[in-house]
C-alpha cells in the first residue's frame, strides 16, 4: 500500500476545543470558531464568561517551523514596554506556546488575547498614522530585546534569494525569459540595497502592511500577527507598508506619507533607511511570490498563477524608483 501522507490537515473543531481546554486555564465550557486557514489556522476562542482569545496553529513552511519561542518572548517584551500588541496567554505549565500533533507532524500553537477595537480603514489616513507610530514604538523597544536564538533573520538571503530560488523550483514560471527578467530585477535590487552603507538593524514585525492591527478606542494601532517577525532590516519593516499601497494596482501614496509622519512622531528615520525602503518594495514582492510558490502543491497551481504576471509591476516600480522617483 502507498503511504498517502497528508501535506496539510484541517483539524476537527472539537479537537481544537479539547486541546485548548487541556493546555490553557480558560474557564469552560470553551467554544471555538475557525476564522481562517492558509499559512496558519486561526480560531476564535470564547470562554464561559464571554472572554475572547485567538488561537493560532502554525503550519510548517518552506523556511521551516514557526519560531514561536522568540516570537512570544518578543511579544512579552513589547507588552511590558508599553507597546500595544496582542499578548500571548500562558499555558497551565507557564509556557507561552504548545506543540500539537497533526497527521502531517508537529505544529506549534499560541493563544493570544483577542483584541478589541475596529479594523483599520484603507482610506483613513489617521489609521495609517497610528500604524506608523506603533511600529516606531516597536523599533524603540526592540533595542532592549536580545534576539539571540532567533531561528530566522530577515536578511536578503531570507527575503530575496531563497524566494527567487523557490520560484524557479516551483515551475510556476514556465517562460524562461520571464524568469530571467525576474532574476535580473532581483539581482539589481539586491545590489542597490547592498550599496547602502548604513542600514539599521532591528527586531522587525515583518508584516506591517496596515491591517495586522486593530484601532482601539483611543486611536492606537494595536499590532498582532508576528509570525514573520525577526531580526532584520528596519528599512524592510518600513517598506511593507509602502508595498501594500503600491502593489496589485493600488496607488494610495497618501497613506504612506501619513504612516511615515506617525513613525517620525516617535522615532527618526535615517536617510539610508528611508531610501532603502523604496528598494525593499521589490524584495517584499519577491518574498510574497516565494511564499505562494511553495504552496502550489497545497493550494493548487491556479491559485498561485498570478506570480507569472508580476514582472510588469516590478519593472515599473524599478523604473520609477531609479529614474522618475515618485517621492
Amino acid at each position: 500500500m502507498f503511504d498517502l501522507r497528508p501535506l496539510y490537515s484541517t483539524l476537527h473543531i472539537e479537537a481544537i476545543t479539547q486541546f485548548i481546554g487541556e493546555h490553557y486555564a480558560v474557564e469552560g465550557p470553551v467554544s471555538c470558531q475557525m476564522l481562517q486557514r492558509g499559512l496558519n489556522d486561526v480560531y476564535l476562542v470564547t470562554g464561559k464568561n464571554g472572554e475572547r482569545y485567538v488561537f493560532r496553529l502554525s503550519q510548517h513552511r518552506a523556511r521551516g517551523p514557526a519560531d514561536v519561542k522568540t516570537e512570544t518572548a518578543f511579544l512579552i517584551h513589547l507588552s511590558q514596554s508599553g507597546v500595544p500588541v496582542a499578548a500571548p496567554v500562558p499555558t497551565r505549565e507557564g509556557t507561552f506556546f504548545v506543540q500539537a500533533h497533526a497527521p502531517e507532524g508537529w505544529r506549534s500553537g499560541v493563544l493570544f488575547q483577542a483584541l478589541e477595537g475596529r479594523e483599520p480603514h484603507a482610506t483613513d489616513l489617521g489609521d495609517a498614522w497610528a500604524n506608523g507610530k506603533t511600529l516606531a514604538m516597536l523599533h524603540n523597544a526592540s533595542e532592549a530585546f536580545s534576539s539571540d536564538g532567533a531561528v530566522y533573520r530577515l536578511d536578503l538571503e531570507h527575503l530575496l534569494w531563497r524566494p527567487l530560488a523557490r520560484l524557479q523550483e516551483s515551475g510556476i514560471i514556465e517562460d524562461v525569459s520571464a524568469y530571467n527578467d525576474l532574476k535580473r530585477i532581483a539581482e539589481e535590487a539586491g545590489r542597490a540595497i547592498e550599496a547602502f552603507g548604513n542600514l539599521t538593524w532591528a527586531y522587525c514585525h515583518g508584516d506591517c502592511h496596515g491591517f495586522n492591527s486593530r484601532i482601539n478606542d483611543v486611536g492606537e494601532a494595536v499590532f498582532f500577527d508576528f509570525d514573520d517577525s525577526g531580526p532584520g532590516y528596519l528599512a524592510y519593516d518600513l517598506s511593507v507598508f509602502l508595498w501594500a499601497n503600491v502593489s496589485f494596482g493600488r496607488k494610495t501614496i497618501r497613506r504612506w506619507d501619513a504612516f511615515i509622519e506617525g513613525y517620525r512622531a516617535v522615532r527618526p528615520i535615517g536617510s539610508d533607511d528611508f531610501e532603502a525602503a523604496i528598494c525593499f518594495v521589490i524584495v517584499r514582492h519577491f518574498w510574497l511570490m516565494g511564499e505562494y510558490a511553495t504552496r502550489a502543491n497545497e493550494w493548487g497551481s491556479n491559485t498561485v498563477s498570478w506570480i507569472a504576471r508580476e514582472a510588469n509591476f516590478l519593472k515599473t516600480w524599478q523604473t520609477e524608483q531609479l529614474v522618475n522617483r515618485l517621492f
